[in-house]
């Protein structure tokens, strides 16, 4: 099982349609099975009666692809919060897998979505090989927020996980791996299991370097684009994608790509 997360930085980059092409290529290199989003966005001044519109980065992304020849994805997005005073942002995940049930919820005690700490999290249950396994998209808040705890949000969040199969919880959880006793080892005191330490092959993990929006104190390169599950299983590979090195940047955030070995 083939997965990427992302947060995508939508309409924020320079050259944003040329990354959009480029991430649609790799995808169709790659050909993940789940692929999860985040910051994706769209004007709240487009006119239309659908909640999903036109330019929605995942429409645009999809439409990228159609032009490939790619045709075997469907996406489900929901609205997290207003973003950068005029984008509804929210969470995507992409998937060539078969979709039984979809869900999302909020994690944060806000449900305003002008409050740019209200958080939600997407969650798709699909078949992989006749396998149920479900599959989230997260962008959670930070570790010193007293007023969105992230305890708190990840209370919420593991509170949803199905415990009769396997969920992969994908996504920016604004935690950095390397910062021992905060938010990433709260994660994993809740069960959860980070597939770049278990991975059979990986690398350095970083996915931020510098200073970027949310982290604009920041000095060193940070790991928080994580794919967790709760479940053990075989990972044959982690690798961080859109670096520069593995192929070009598309966001301010890299990707994080893993291969799953599922058993039955």
């Amino acid at each position: 099982m083939k997965l990427l997360t992302l947060n995508c930085h939508a309409w924020q980059e320079e050259n944003q349609i040329e990354k959009i092409k480029h991430l649609a290529q790799v995808i169709k290199e790659k050909q993940y099975d789940v692929i999860a989003l985040q910051e994706v966005m769209q004007l709240i001044d487009t006119t239309t009666s659908e909640k999903v519109k036109q330019d929605n980065y995942a429409v645009v992304l999809l439409s990228e692809l159609m032009k490939l020849g790619v045709n075997d994805y469907k996406f489900v997005w929901d609205l997290a919060h207003i973003g950068f005073d005029i984008y509804e942002e929210g969470l995507a995940i992409l998937t060539r897998c078969e979709i039984n049930n979809a869900k999302s919820f909020l994690v944060t005690k806000s449900d305003d979505i002008k409050n740019f700490r209200t958080r939600r999290v997407i969650g798709l249950e699909i078949m992989h090989e006749n396998q149920p396994v479900t599959v989230y998209s997260c962008h959670l808040g930070w570790y010193h927020d007293e007023e969105e705890p992230f305890q708190g949000q990840v209370d919420e969040l593991v509170a949803q996980l199905n415990p009769n199969h396997l969920n992969i919880v994908m996504g920016d959880f604004n935690n950095d791996a390397n910062i021992r006793d905060e938010g990433y080892d709260y994660l994993l005191s809740k069960g959860l299991i980070d597939t770049y330490k278990v991975a059979d092959i990986n690398d350095e993990g970083m996915t931020v370097e510098g200073k970027i929006d949310g982290w604009s104190n920041n000095k060193k390169d940070l790991r928080i684009d994580l794919v967790l599950t709760n479940q053990p299983v075989r990972v044959k590979s982690s690798h961080v994608i859109f670096n520069g090195k593995n192929k070009q940047v598309v966001s301010d955030h890299f990707g994080v790509e893993v291969e799953l070995e599922l058993t039955h």
